[in-house]
């Protein structure tokens, strides 16, 4: 139990070095697009080879409903915080004479981590072991998020010490929900690949919606060389676990 609110808060707490980062590259659109191509790449493994593997497909039509109800969730929900003034968190230029809302972007990273800390830590749990190729993909693409919205939410005028309070709730928001999955996997033994589902569908939207287009807007056509390269290393730590 408590290896899974360790995990949890250690795959969000790639959001701090995210803004580290943003004051060498807050203002270099490539390096932070190249970097979200390559989360990107790992988020694809992670839903290729843990959230939605082949071997549950087998589930049929359950599967594949509960894929496109997390992507329709994740949908509804993203056009609610956009709305708001929360789509600056995946945005590298955002925040520009624009800014957005600092509530409405926390809201925004909030559905993006919680679902993946959820199923990170219903899988420690039912699996008995941490995904390590899972756990590189959310670090890895969280990277990106931390430096984008810390660019965004500077520009608009947030204090630092604000910025570093939102990452902090978030992830041990993140801890928390990856901590509830622990807990509640003997009630979801039975749904356990259903709630993966429903988690890669959502997180192919995001990157569908965000990460990829954003990435490459900003990183070039060598994002997609870089996107290929985080598929296969996380495609690689699978294999090797």
């Amino acid at each position: 139990m408590g290896a899974a609110l360790f995990w949890g808060l250690f795959s969000s707490a790639a959001l701090f070095l995210g803004q580290l980062l943003a004051k060498p590259l807050g203002r270099s659109e490539r390096a932070i697009g190249l970097m979200m191509g390559f989360g990107g790449g790992t988020l694809l493994a992670a839903v290729a080879y843990e959230l939605i593997p082949e071997s549950t497909l087998t589930d049929g039509w359950q599967i594949c409903g509960c894929a496109l109800v997390g992507a329709l969730v994740y949908y509804v929900g993203d056009r609610l915080v956009d709305n708001g003034g929360g789509a600056a968190r995946v945005s590298v230029a955002a925040g520009r004479g624009e800014g957005g809302s600092g509530m409405a972007m926390f809201l925004g990273a909030l559905l993006d981590g919680i679902p993946e800390a959820f199923i990170l830590g219903l899988g420690l749990a039912l699996g008995g072991e941490i995904s390590v190729a899972f756990l590189a993909a959310i670090f890895v693409s969280n990277i990106p998020q931390g430096l984008a919205g810390t660019t965004s939410l500077q520009e608009a005028g947030t204090p630092d010490r604000r910025i570093t309070v939102m990452w902090t709730l978030l992830t041990i928001a993140c801890g928390l929900a990856s901590w509830l999955g622990y807990v509640m996997a003997d009630h979801l033994n039975h749904v356990g690949t259903y709630a993966s589902a429903f988690a890669g569908g959502a997180v192919l939207m995001m990157l569908a919606d965000s990460m990829i287009p954003e990435s490459y807007k900003h990183g070039g056509r060598t994002v997609g060389l870089l996107t290929v390269v985080g598929f296969l290393v996380a495609g690689v730590l699978t294999v090797l676990q």
